[in-house]
């Protein structure tokens, strides 16, 4: 009887040492990949500006990067994305069947699948009273004029008249060029009386990563 042997390795190093190194290789990428995925939907995200309305701090087309907070990091002056879906957005159709078992997956994972998303000033926060505007044309918060170095040149800091108290758990946010931005002013009528839930926060932008001549980080404001 004859028997078959085992066929050398041409590299001189058994198969089954080179699979084992192989299914290593792949287990550290798939760790790798799910790392930055955690990083990305937990910690920091990119977004494109898409108008002028963050103008002269944020321009269209710029990439920033965002650093996700919670409620109590919130700050006035801070430069905010936040989903909009039901305040500055109409709210879509619940997802149904698969859609609906994605969309909650998605969730857990820390991905918003069909939000609006926007980016805007935090210029009240829970309980403040926010009027427009002073003899000088200032807001007013609280009844102490509020001074705002980022609105873009020229602009009022509003033109629109209004006195409203933020309710607990929301946000009073504006666009830094007034005169060209759709924001709580613009939803006065609009469920929350124009204001958006903290809950809704994404994050807040920190820096600018595109394109390179504008690469630099972006302040928490000094809205006081």
């Amino acid at each position: 009887m004859t028997t078959t042997q085992p066929r050398p390795s041409t590299s001189g190093e058994p198969a089954g040492r080179r699979s084992s190194r192989g299914a290593r290789a792949v287990l550290v990428l798939a760790i790798a990949l799910l790392l930055v995925l955690l990083v990305r939907s937990f910690v920091v995200q990119t977004f494109s500006i898409p108008s002028d309305s963050m103008q002269p701090t944020l321009q269209p087309g710029e990439r920033v990067l965002v650093w996700r907070v919670d409620a109590s990091d919130v700050q006035r002056g801070d430069v905010v994305v936040f989903d909009g879906t039901g305040t500055f957005a109409d709210a879509p159709p619940d997802p149904q069947g698969l859609a609906a078992v994605g969309a909650g997956v998605a969730g857990v994972l820390g991905f918003r699948p069909g939000e609006s998303d926007y980016v805007k000033r935090v210029v009240g926060l829970p309980g403040d009273r926010i009027t427009c505007c002073d003899d000088q044309g200032r807001l007013l918060v609280d009844g102490e004029p509020l001074e705002e170095p980022y609105v873009q040149p020229g602009d009022a800091p509003s033109e629109l008249r209004f006195d409203i108290a933020v309710p607990e758990g929301r946000l009073w946010v504006m666009g830094d060029h007034r005169s060209d931005s759709v924001d709580s002013r613009s939803h006065l009528g609009s469920p929350g009386g124009g204001t958006i839930a903290l809950d809704d926060v994404i994050g807040r932008v920190v820096a600018i990563t595109w394109p390179l001549d504008a690469v630099g980080t972006v302040g928490r404001g000094s809205a006081s």
